[in-house]
C-alpha cells in the first residue's frame, strides 16, 4: 500500500483567460474546480492505475469535506485530520499563449492537538504501508523540519519515502535521508543558491544530494525532460512535444509514475521513461489524473 501525505490540501481552480492584466479588470473564459494539493493529485494517478492508496492529512470546512468525499470515491482509504477553519483554495490564471499565475491561500492555521492526532494516524498507517509519499507545502502551524520528523519515523519502520517539497521544507527534509526526492530545477538551484543552467552542474548537485544517504534524485525539467540520478549513475529522457492543455500536476504526475515504478521493480531507465511519458500526457488534460493511456502508451 502507498501512503500519500497532503499536509496542506485545496481545491484547485483553473481559470482561463485571454492575457492576464494587472491592476485592472480581467474576465474569464472558463473556471473550474477539483480536490487538489500535491498529494492529491498523486493520489488521484495511483487510482487511476488501480493501486492501493491511503490518504492522509488535513483537512477543514466545506471545501475538506469535498475534497474527502472525492477522494473516497476515487477508491482510496481516508484517514485525513479534520481541523478548525476552511481548507484553502488555489487559483490558476491560464493565458491562452500558455503562462500561468498561481495564487495559493495559506490554509488553516494547523494546533498541536491536530499534529498530535495525525502522528498517532500517521504511525497506525506506516505498519500497513511500503512507501510514503510527502509533498506539498505546510500549514500554518506546522513546524518547518515536520518532513524530516515523517522521513525519520518511516526510516525507522523501514518504509521507504518519497520526498516532494520546496524551500525550507525542502531543506530539512533531505537532511533525514528520503529514499527519492523529486525537486524541479528551480527548487534545486533554490536550495543550493545557484544558477544550474547546464546538465552537469545540475547532476554534479544531485550526486550532493547522494552524499546524504538519499538513494535516487530525480530531477523535473519542464518541458526539457527529466534528469534521473543514483549511485549507478544519471540519466535523462526529453520530454516529447505535446499539445499543452494544462501543467498543473504534470510534477505530481511524474511522483505518482515514480512510486508505481519502485512498487513494480521497473530499472531505473524505465522508470524515468515512464515519469517523462506518463507527465507529458497529463500536460494534454485540464486538471491531473485523468491520463489519456492510449497517448501515454505512444508517448512511452
Amino acid at each position: 500500500m502507498i501512503l500519500t501525505v497532503t499536509l496542506n490540501p485545496a481545491v484547485d481552480k483553473n481559470c482561463r483567460l485571454d492575457e492576464l492584466h494587472i491592476g485592472a479588470v480581467n474576465r474569464l473564459s472558463t473556471a473550474i474546480c477539483w480536490p487538489g494539493g500535491k498529494g492529491i493529485n498523486v493520489t488521484r494517478v495511483l487510482r487511476q492505475f488501480k493501486l492501493p492508496v491511503t490518504a492522509i492529512g488535513f483537512l477543514g470546512g466545506n471545501n475538506g469535506k469535498m475534497i474527502e468525499e472525492a477522494v473516497e470515491q476515487l477508491g482510496a482509504d481516508c484517514f485525513f485530520t479534520h481541523v478548525e477553519g476552511e481548507t484553502r483554495v488555489n487559483t490558476n490564471l491560464i493565458e491562452e499563449n500558455g503562462r500561468v499565475t498561481e495564487i495559493l491561500e495559506p490554509g488553516p492555521r494547523i494546533t498541536g492537538k491536530n499534529l498530535e492526532e495525525f502522528m498517532k494516524c500517521y504511525v497506525g498507517c506506516l505498519e500497513q504501508c511500503n512507501l510514503v509519499v510527502l509533498s506539498g507545502s505546510f500549514p500554518q502551524g506546522v513546524p518547518t523540519n515536520f518532513y524530516a520528523t515523517l522521513i525519520k519515523l518511516a526510516n525507522a519502520y523501514g518504509v521507504k519515502t518519497v520526498l516532494d517539497a520546496s524551500g525550507e521544507a525542502l531543506r530539512a527534509g533531505l537532511e533525514a535521508a528520503p529514499y527519492l526526492v523529486k525537486p524541479n530545477k528551480a527548487e534545486l538551484e533554490q536550495l543550493v543558491g545557484r544558477a544550474l543552467p547546464t546538465g552537469k552542474a545540475l547532476t554534479e548537485e544531485a550526486n550532493k544530494l547522494l552524499e546524504k544517504g538519499i538513494q535516487k534524485v530525480v530531477v523535473s525539467l519542464g518541458s526539457e525532460g527529466m534528469l534521473y540520478v543514483d549511485r549507478e549513475g544519471s540519466f535523462f529522457a526529453p520530454a516529447k512535444a505535446v499539445s499543452v492543455v494544462s501543467t498543473v500536476g504534470c510534477g505530481d504526475t511524474a511522483v505518482a509514475s515514480l512510486c508505481m515504478s519502485e512498487i513494480a521493480g521497473d530499472d531505473r531507465q524505465m522508470a524515468l521513461r515512464k515519469a517523462v511519458a506518463l507527465s507529458a500526457a497529463n500536460a494534454t488534460t485540464e486538471g491531473c489524473g485523468q491520463i489519456p493511456m492510449e497517448l501515454y502508451l505512444e508517448l512511452l
